[in-house]
């Protein structure tokens, strides 16, 4: 006991520490973000762009599609190209022209190499010299560069209205013409791009040859490349990962863990009694499971938009359907079911912990129950309409769709939500609470348990602190708070705490063990995690501290998955440990998937990823796909599945279970996703690297290489895995079907023989 004081002392230093940077860091993002300039003007004091319109075209952005619709420092989705990358790209060329008609009075293809170089040398100069003036807040341009943009911006203006000459790149881009009906929104957008690519190529004041973002993206004609610190903090990254890796096995190896214990006779839990409140979860993992199939469905939808931008096999869906749309509810969706089940989860589990039934606790699940499918089905709506009917940047931010990736769901449905997940918390809070004021051996567990679900409410307020107008720096600092932190977080604490009390319950492992295991587990990974969030910052317009602190902290994520194969293997074991935990065996062998996508999906695919050098040249690519693929259905996806068919054994008749439908199942999403993964998206993502490395983030996103016969032939080849994988989700909503109607009659028979173990179909 004192030994586990001692940890959650260590725990709480740990968080207050690590919460104590990561503010520090983001007021230090507030203070040095790329300032945005009151006036933009030219040598003759023509007004290019103000203030109000970069701000204003940041909102037409977002309500057009936003990071799902290409992306901006490289976050958002992948057809598109990254508009800061490419506007940048685009003036490059239009001052190379401008500047050879000036000084030679001929284009610039055909100028001879020495004319060449002297030309290329005016447009770096031209875009890494910093005009901004401090004092004035105004950004002074040159007229020859003040064309530049006008130039540039005429096309983008275009591409976001209905210039016919531009139907076939908006088809490339998977976009529908029309995106932006209003002319000021579409001026106003081409100075928010404009603004990004300034920032990306400006020297920061102070640091001659180091961009506002860190000299990202990768951009010859402008001298954009990797800085020293990038490949410094890179290496010493990789170092402290071996080094603490190292420690992990050095420490495993010197403290042999307690052997699990004698498993009972029979199944504990085999004659609970399902409380109502119990049994009012139900309904939400028959809706998890309807999340799952919609997903898929729009998934595979958005995938075929890569190729024919806006038809489905010759239907023009995007009429009804934009791709942006589809992809939004693809990733919502994934996040939302994935969330669902892990909080149906704790309402069932509360009762059976706590030892009895709140009063009311059933109105209370079904009042939630209801409040969050208006949520998921009020949200879906209002972002489909604002976009199909262009009803403007006001109605996309308060209840459409905010054009934000995974937390895209309007305002006033974010409010509702914070609200829900605090009542979450308070419902499992009267549940657990005899157990938490009883002094018991695992009193440790179910606290771990508690206290996420009340950080899982407390953090979701973060996406509450970014308005309309807040500036894109601090609007990325915050969104990675929700996601990271509060998916791959807090989330992820409470699954593996909720699972440890699982196995407490079940008597395959000792409650003392399992309380000291479960802290010294949240340590690692919340020491590394906390400040990890810092790795999708590195080039979002922030200092450079925030890459050498994400660098080295990001790596520290990939310690604990790295001892992760131990831990799966432990459990494999512990589904064998005696014939009645057959019935749990489908739940464990999804936790067993999780441990082998944690150290697949998240380690080594996101280890990949993660250090600044390898960030700098794939961030937005599809090798971040490939990881987020992985980790998020391989690990949290896996790990939702497992819970709800530990509840569901529970809930439902025995008689209906299927073993048979369930490794069918199982066996068909982790082959399915291994397939998708591997086959398709990976190489996939090794090309559009070495595009990257070659010729530039600007190039590996251009339809050139997007639509090339290599990347067209890969998003073919993902149709195996997918086809696999969807069959293995039609096999658990056959089961959900299956447990719905209580099993055929004649099986059970063969229900009452085998009581324990389950029906095998």
């Amino acid at each position: 006991m004192h030994a586990t004081r001692k940890l959650w002392s260590w725990l709480a230093i740990i968080c207050v520490v690590s919460f104590a940077v990561l503010l520090w860091v983001g007021k230090e993002i507030y203070l040095k973000a790329p300032p945005i300039p009151q006036q933009v003007t030219s040598t003759k004091g023509d007004v290019l762009y103000t203030a109000d319109q970069v701000i204003l075209g940041q909102q037409a952005w977002l309500s057009a599609g936003g990071q799902q619709l290409g992306t901006v420092w490289g976050h958002g989705s992948y057809v598109a190209p990254d508009w800061s990358a490419d506007w940048l790209h685009r003036e490059a060329l239009a001052l190379q022209d401008l500047f050879a008609q000036r000084n030679y009075k001929t284009n610039y293809a055909d100028l001879s190499a020495e004319q060449r170089g002297q030309v290329d040398a005016l447009v770096k100069q031209e875009l890494r010299t910093n005009t901004y003036d401090e004092k004035t807040k105004t950004l002074a341009l040159s007229d020859i560069r003040a064309e530049a943009v006008r130039q540039v911006a005429q096309h983008y203006a275009g591409l976001f209205g209905t210039d016919s000459k531009l139907d076939k790149l908006r088809e490339q881009y998977a976009m529908n013409a029309g995106s932006l009906p209003k002319a000021d929104e579409r001026q106003a957008l081409t100075g928010f791009f404009f603004w990004s690519s300034w920032a990306a190529a400006a020297d920061r004041p102070g640091e001659a040859g180091l961009s506002y973002t860190s000299n990202w993206p990768m951009e010859p004609l402008v001298g954009n490349s990797p800085s020293a610190g990038t490949g410094i903090w890179s290496i010493a990254s990789i170092i402290l990962m071996i080094g603490a890796i190292a420690a992990m096995i050095l420490y495993h190896s010197s403290h042999k863990e307690e052997d699990d214990p004698t498993p009972p006779k029979a199944d504990p839990l085999f004659s609970l009694k399902a409380t109502p409140s119990m049994k009012a979860t139900k309904k939400y993992f028959m809706v998890v499971i309807g999340l799952i199939l919609a997903q898929v469905g729009f998934g595979a939808i958005t995938a075929h938009y890569s190729v024919e931008g806006h038809a489905f096999f010759g239907f023009p869906l995007a009429d009804i359907l934009p791709y942006t749309v589809t992809r939004t509810i693809h990733t919502s969706f994934a996040v939302l079911w994935i969330a669902t089940a892990w909080l149906a989860t704790g309402l069932y589990i509360a009762p059976i912990i706590g030892g009895r039934e709140p009063k009311f606790q059933k109105l209370g699940v079904d009042v939630l129950f209801y409040a969050l499918l208006f949520i998921v089905v009020g949200s879906t709506v209002c972002g489909w309409l604002g976009t199909i009917e262009h009803k403007g940047t006001e109605f996309s931010f308060w209840l459409g769709s905010q054009g934000l990736e995974f937390t895209s769901m309007g305002r006033i449905w974010q409010y509702l939500l914070f609200v829900g997940l605090l009542f979450w918390a308070f419902l499992l809070g009267r549940g657990l609470w005899p157990a938490l004021t009883k002094p018991s051996e695992s009193r440790g567990l179910i606290m771990m348990v508690f206290l996420a679900a009340c950080c899982i409410g407390a953090f979701y307020a973060t996406s509450l602190a970014w308005g309309r107008t807040t500036h894109y720096s601090m609007i990325e600092y915050w969104r990675w708070w929700l996601v990271h932190l509060w998916v791959e977080g807090f989330f992820e604490v409470f699954a593996t705490a909720v699972i440890a009390l699982l196995f407490t319950r079940l008597g395959l492992i000792r409650a003392a063990t399992a309380n000291s295991a479960i802290v010294l587990e949240t340590i690692v990974f919340l020491f590394g995690g906390i400040l990890g969030t810092l790795h999708h910052l590195y080039w979002t317009g922030t200092p450079t501290s925030v890459i050498a602190i994400g660098g080295m902290f990001s790596a520290l994520e990939v310690v604990p998955l790295s001892m992760i194969g131990f831990e799966a293997y432990r459990n494999y074991q512990r589904s064998k440990a005696a014939p009645w935990v057959q019935a749990y065996k489908w739940s464990i062998l999804s936790f067993i998937a999780v441990g082998f996508w944690n150290m697949v999906g998240a380690g080594l695919l996101g280890f990949s990823i993660n250090t600044p050098i390898s960030l700098y040249y794939v961030q937005g690519l599809n090798l971040t796909a490939a990881h987020g693929h992985a980790a998020l259905f391989g690990v949290y996806g896996m790990l939702g599945i497992g819970l709800m068919l530990f509840c569901l054994r529970g809930l439902t008749n025995r008689m209906a279970w299927s073993d048979a439908l369930l490794k069918q199942m199982f066996w068909l999403l982790n082959i399915g996703l291994a397939m998708m993964v591997f086959m398709a998206l990976v190489p996939a993502g090794i090309y559009q690297a070495a595009a990257s490395i070659t010729k530039g983030m600007w190039y590996a996103r251009s339809p050139e290489v997007i639509h090339s016969a290599f990347m067209e032939n890969m998003v073919w080849l993902r149709v195996p895995g997918d086809i696999v994988f969807a069959i293995g989700v039609l096999f658990l909503a056959v089961f959900a079907l299956r447990l719905l109607r209580g099993g055929a009659p004649k099986e059970a028979a063969v229900a009452a023989t085998e009581p324990v173990a389950g029906t095998k179909a």
